[in-house]
């Protein structure tokens, strides 16, 4: 593990996918220690030591004294009482008589002779950069990493007058090793503890013992129609226990059981000059508990999904100024050039890990995850699934009717066929797509045969669909990034409001940012944009949730195209102090009535969160011409529905950051007859229509992987009749594949 550069003169400490496993399965390991004790951490009653890591100078020997005494365990420091009493010199002496690559493997060996219980253990410096060493003291208990920033570690180790640490040769500039070093800390934690510049010991110290509350208290997950004082009565669910139900078993909908934790104005300046990716562990990992998803798995699924490889932005989702107080986030850059993408490129791995560790030992069960899709959601499936889930057992099968999605939405669907994941086509509309996957579901017969022929179980489309919480998370994680990018470009400080205008159909997206508002962005109104389908906006201005009359109505917008929005019943379930029965009446009464309401001061909670406006057909035209006139930069239907709200409520006076959901090339008919094109574009093909599109803007750039792959050669259409005897055959072809 350890090597020199070509010069001598720097340690480099390269961590493998092996290291990772093993910290994993480490992890996974004490976790089901847990769970066989009482389904909760017990980290106070239990004999888990509290291991502290931290660069040289964070202070870690400090907060261990105070964490002794605030929970009465005994302090081990391994530099004073361990090592220097084992090797009857000082540290840096033994440093320098081996130097540093066999200092590491001697500390090592030192740190693999301690036998401690329920004590505070402060690690060196150097600790972790042994692999060994780490697993074994790790086994012990809960690695908590004191993350400081690196200047406040500079000052700190001028201060203490020290100019060299273990690993750094002459020359070598201190900021080099402390980079390093951070590499393979990263690797090693279970609990980050995001410190501030100006954290005293004293206050670092309360950090940790917060944190290990949370842990300590936490019960996993609870169904919005639950009774929030069961908590704690029943065994925990943990996050893949819900992945692999996406519906909870009384029909309400997966939350997390204690509150979403707010970072401090501090904390969240410390993730203004990180990359995003950098930005999604850290906000992750807070809404993770480390048994359920450890975070050295979790950021190796993180680089997986958002890399210049699958996204045509640097920055994934990038925000711009657009005119005057409005910025656009920029949520296209995926491969199939949607929103859905940010979620789609994560949650399979997280899905497909859920299943390897939720499933009974020795069952090397496969699965068919069945999915209808009236638009998006089918290609981002595919190719979240195809890209991060081939060879796992997992496959998916996507059903579309046949005339009721554009060709652009077809073309990307059906370039994707093969390998563990087949698309078909539906001579019906959605509805007709929708039944055959939920009888396909319930169907006992399809069931035993699938079990028989390869031990294949069928997944409902919960597993993928926008309900789940695994889609959620990280939706919460770009409307944070979005406001840390305002103050990376100085266009705000931490701590101002912004708005923020989210087009909104089935309430995912813009929930993401009510969750980021609860973690501590300061969003000063969530406004919720609609098309024709207003459903929402009549929700919000009156309480009155009706689709009695009410069909759904096509429109150029199509992803919006939704009357009963789910996860509205999470909105509700956090504004009216999570109180079941009232969520679920509401949503039995929506169920069988068509409808429910909701009066007196939860619904002025409701209006002073929310801001409901919304667009008709003509106006959202109107909108993609006029912006493009105004501004040269070219909106897909979903964006300019909520440009068009975003100006009619538009005060002017915080910034307003538009989700731009979908790129305009999606979309290129209708935004090429928006700019009076309708002529031009008659009988034209798909690729055509890009031509058009690319020529007369390059704001925003084209989509060049949407454009790839629309003329790829490699279609495969299959379409089937309106039959459940042929889908179920082609289910059972499909099987063979997986």
């Amino acid at each position: 593990m350890l090597s020199t550069l070509k010069s001598g003169v720097l340690w480099r400490f390269f961590y493998e996918t092996k290291a990772i496993a093993s910290t994993t399965t480490l992890c996974i390991r004490k976790c089901e220690q847990r769970r066989k004790l009482n389904t909760t951490t017990r980290i106070f009653s239990d004999k888990y030591n509290i291991i502290l890591m931290g660069s040289p100078g964070s202070g870690k020997s400090t907060v261990a004294r105070i964490l002794a005494k605030k929970l009465n365990r005994p302090s081990i420091d391994i530099d004073n009482d361990v090592l220097e009493p084992l090797w009857g010199v000082k540290v840096s002496e033994k440093l320098k008589e081996k130097g540093s690559k066999y200092f590491i493997e001697e500390e090592g060996k030192a740190l693999m002779t301690v036998k401690a219980e329920n004590s505070i253990i402060s690690l060196t410096g150097s600790n972790p950069l042994h692999d060994d060493a780490m697993q074994y003291i790790a086994n012990t208990g809960y690695v908590i990493f004191l993350d400081y920033p690196a200047k406040g570690i500079l000052e700190r180790l001028h201060k203490m007058k020290v100019d060299r640490i273990v690993g750094q040769e002459i020359g070598t500039p201190l900021t080099d090793i402390l980079d390093h070093r951070q590499k393979s800390y990263e690797q090693a934690y279970d609990v980050r503890i995001l410190c501030e510049e100006d954290d005293s010991p004293e206050c670092v110290s309360e950090k940790v013992v917060q944190a290990l509350k949370v842990l300590e208290d936490d019960h996993g997950y609870v169904s919005t129609r639950q009774d929030k004082n069961s908590v704690g009565s029943q065994d925990r669910t943990s996050l893949g226990e819900i992945l692999l139900q996406g519906l909870a078993p009384d029909g309400g909908l997966y939350v997390p059981a204690l509150q979403i934790p707010c970072l401090s104005k501090g904390e969240w300046s410390r993730l203004v000059n990180l990359t995003y990716q950098e930005r999604a562990l850290r906000i992750m990992e807070r809404l993770i508990n480390p048994c359920d998803l450890h975070p050295s798995k979790l950021r190796l699924f993180i680089d997986r999904a958002y890399n210049t490889e699958t996204f045509s932005s640097e920055k994934i989702f990038p925000v711009r100024h657009l005119e005057d107080n409005q910025f656009l986030l920029e949520l296209f850059h995926g491969p199939t050039a949607s929103f859905k993408d940010g979620a789609l490129q994560l949650m399979p791995q997280m899905f497909v890990d859920a299943l390897r560790h939720n499933q009974p030992l020795n069952n090397n069960g496969r699965y068919i995850i069945l999915v209808a899709t009236s638009g998006d959601t089918g290609s981002a499936v595919l190719d979240g699934f195809r890209r991060h889930a081939e060879g796992s057992g997992v496959g998916v099968m996507v059903l579309y009717p046949e005339d009721g999605i554009s060709e652009v939405q077809k073309l990307q669907m059906t370039a994707m066929s093969g390998g563990n994941v087949n698309v078909l086509g539906i001579e019906g509309d959605f509805d007709l797509c929708q039944s055959m996957v939920k009888r396909a579901f319930r169907d006992p017969d399809l069931a035993s045969w699938l079990s028989a022929n390869g031990n294949l179980k069928l997944r409902y489309k919960n597993a993928a669909n926008s309900i789940t919480w695994g889609r959620l998370l990280p939706q919460i994680v770009f409307q944070v990034s979005a406001y840390l990018d305002l103050v990376e470009q100085k266009v705000i400080s931490v701590g101002d409001p912004v708005d923020v205008c989210i087009p909104t159909g089935n309430f995912g997206n813009i929930l993401g940012a009510f969750y980021s508002q609860a973690m501590g962005i300061p969003f000063r109104r969530l406004i919720c944009a609609s098309n024709t389908n207003n459903t929402l906006t009549e929700f919000i201005n009156s309480g009155m949730y009706d689709i009695r009359s009410r069909q759904i109505q096509k429109t150029q917008s199509p992803a919006i195209d939704i009357l009963k929005a789910s996860n509205l019943e999470r909105f509700l379930y956090h504004m009216s102090n999570r109180d079941h029965e009232l969520v679920r009446r509401c949503f039995k009464n929506l169920e069988e009535n068509q409808c429910f309401e909701v009066t007196g001061q939860l619904l002025e909670d409701i209006q002073e969160f929310l801001v409901g406006k919304w667009c008709s057909e003509a106006e959202c035209a109107q909108t993609i011409k006029k912006c493009f006139e105004k501004t040269g930069y070219l909106l897909d239907p979903h964006t300019a529905i909520a440009k068009f709200v975003a100006d009619l409520v538009n005060d002017g006076d915080v910034p307003m950051i538009i989700n731009a959901t979908a790129h305009y090339s999606k979309f290129a008919p209708q935004v090429l007859q928006a700019l009076g094109h309708k002529k031009d574009i008659k009988d034209k093909s798909v690729s055509e229509l890009f031509d058009m599109a690319h020529k007369i803007t390059d704001s925003p750039s084209m989509h060049c992987k949407l454009e790839e792959s629309l003329k790829s050669l490699s279609v495969s259409e299959k379409v089937l009749n309106p039959s459940y005897e042929d889908v179920e055959r082609a289910i059972k072809m499909f099987s063979h594949k997986i």
